[in-house]
């Protein structure tokens, strides 16, 4: 008997000895009272088995025929075998007419051994590697996007580099997300420290890895940290797992717990301070961590005279000079300054390379060429014709309006989190700093101020509109008319 027939059996019990009436009874079985009464009756006559369910151990009145499962499972096995059961069961409505539910499907094609379940799935074995023998030959990098300061301030990344032959933090650094210029500028620090590595390890991650060609308007399609790391001899090898680069796995995992403790025991709480704290935190961990390498040898390589890493870690991406100098770049048109040296360029390629300032240089032949920013909108408006003693009514309503085109640049989804930032620090850069209740009443009484300016120049339109009118009426009155209103009488004999 279940648990539910056990507590009937009891409460029917005290029905027969009359300690319970058959109405309490019936609620607290959740049933009937004629119902209760049927139970009572049938354990009076059978005993406790009465109260048993006698559909227990026969086969449901909706059990699917056995002749249905075994065609099933032999189209499955003959046609589907490396199928899954939803799948396999897409494939019997469409084109067998088998009409059956899909977890049905699952268990028809388990108990036939079509199917393993996951519990019976041998997990996926990951064999350790060994470290690499020399410091430098391999460094693991990742992205860790984490609440590093634990609601103290905004959610942000930390970009982590690890050596795989000593397990040491080559270089840390918070970040807003994961972007191109970032790794421009934390590979940058590294490479000014350490050298040259022989080999980066990352995941498959856009900044890092391309699945189409000419995706950055070069041949080979590869990413701007890629062809970086080509111009410095530096190879990018992509993991296919991230059990793969397993040692920055777990150093994300480590960093999560340790180094968070460390930054609110500091009170940290922004980036800015966060990144001028990683230094002293990445010396400690690596005088308490950090191991030896098997071989002595330093793998890194100098930096070559030649190697400008501002030059090299900027955005590159070829374009061609048109006939008339000018080049397209980000939705804003280049001109090149014509002259002997650039006039022959016309119809060649040329290089555009943009900083994380937003300062763009053109590159033809190894020179810089000067450019100059074409205006996409010739047409200039008329400056409105202001008094003095409204001007700085109509300066507060021309920075509003600013601010109001400001605002939609930054709802636009075409510009990147680093150009909103330059915008928004241009924009506060410009603006006073003042209470927004001050702000917001000067702007009010201004607002007020042009509508009755506005309501002026209406009615002064409107006088002069009248005048106008009654000018044109005078001349169109006959002769007559217009003698009398001049004093004089008319000349009759000159009239027909």
């Amino acid at each position: 008997m279940s648990r539910k027939e056990i507590d009937r059996l009891e409460v029917v019990r005290r029905v027969l000895e009359r300690r319970l009436t058959q109405v309490k009874a019936a609620e607290l079985m959740g049933l009937s009272t004629r119902q209760t009464r049927r139970l009572c009756s049938a354990y009076e006559q059978r005993g406790p088995s009465a109260l048993a369910s006698r559909k227990r151990g026969m086969p449901s009145n909706r059990r699917l025929p056995a002749e249905l499962e075994l065609r099933a499972t032999a189209i499955v096995r003959e046609l589907y075998g490396d199928f899954g059961p939803t799948l396999a069961r897409e494939k019997l409505m469409e084109h067998h007419g088998v009409h059956v539910g899909k977890e049905t499907l699952r268990k028809w094609m388990t108990a036939a051994e079509i199917w393993l379940t996951r519990a019976k799935r041998l997990s996926r074995v990951h064999q350790p590697r060994h470290r690499r023998s020399c410091f430098g030959e391999l460094v693991q990098i990742d992205g860790s996007p984490h609440d590093w300061f634990e609601g103290r301030g905004p959610r942000c990344t930390l970009l982590v580099y690890v050596d795989d032959a000593t397990g040491r933090l080559m270089e840390l650094r918070f970040v807003k997300s994961e972007s191109t210029f970032d790794y421009f500028a934390s590979t940058v620090a590294y490479l000014e420290r350490y050298g040259k590595p022989v080999a980066f390890y990352s995941d498959k991650h856009s900044i890092f890895r391309l699945s189409h060609q000419g995706a950055t308007g070069r041949a080979d399609g590869e990413t701007q940290f890629g062809r970086a790391l080509t111009e410095l001899n530096i190879d990018i090898i992509c993991a296919n797992s991230p059990q793969a680069k397993g040692r920055v796995e777990r150093m994300n995992k480590t960093l999560q717990d340790r180094l968070v403790k460390e930054l609110r025991l500091r009170g940290i709480c922004t980036m800015e301070d966060g990144n001028a704290f990683l230094p002293e935190y990445t010396e400690d961990y690596n005088r308490r961590f950090g191991r030896t390498a098997q071989n002595p040898h330093d793998a890194h390589r100098p930096l070559q005279d030649g190697e400008d890493l501002s030059m090299i870690f900027s955005w590159q991406e070829e374009r061609t000079l048109s006939r008339s100098l000018t080049v397209h770049f980000k939705r804003v048109t280049y001109l090149v300054e014509p002259g002997p040296d650039t006039s022959p360029l016309g119809g060649k390629r040329v290089c555009v390379h943009e900083w994380e300032d937003g300062r763009v240089e053109i590159h033809a032949e190894g020179r810089s060429l000067p450019y100059s920013i074409f205006d996409q909108n010739p047409h200039v408006t008329q400056g409105a014709v202001v008094e003095n003693k409204r001007l700085g009514a109509a300066l507060a309503i021309i920075q509003a309006a600013q601010s109001e085109r400001d605002r939609i640049r930054l709802d636009s989804k075409k510009l990147t989190i680093r150009q909103k930032d330059r915008i928004r620090t241009a924009r506060d850069a410009s603006q006073p700093s003042e209470p927004v209740a001050t702000s917001c009443d000067r702007l009010g009484a201004v607002a007020a101020y042009f509508q009755q300016f506005e309501k002026e120049q209406e009615a002064r339109r409107k006088a002069q509109n009248l005048k106008a009118a009654q000018r044109r009426k005078e001349r169109c009155q006959p002769l007559t008319n217009r003698t009398f209103l001049l004093g004089r009488e008319p000349d009759i004999s000159t009239r027909p």
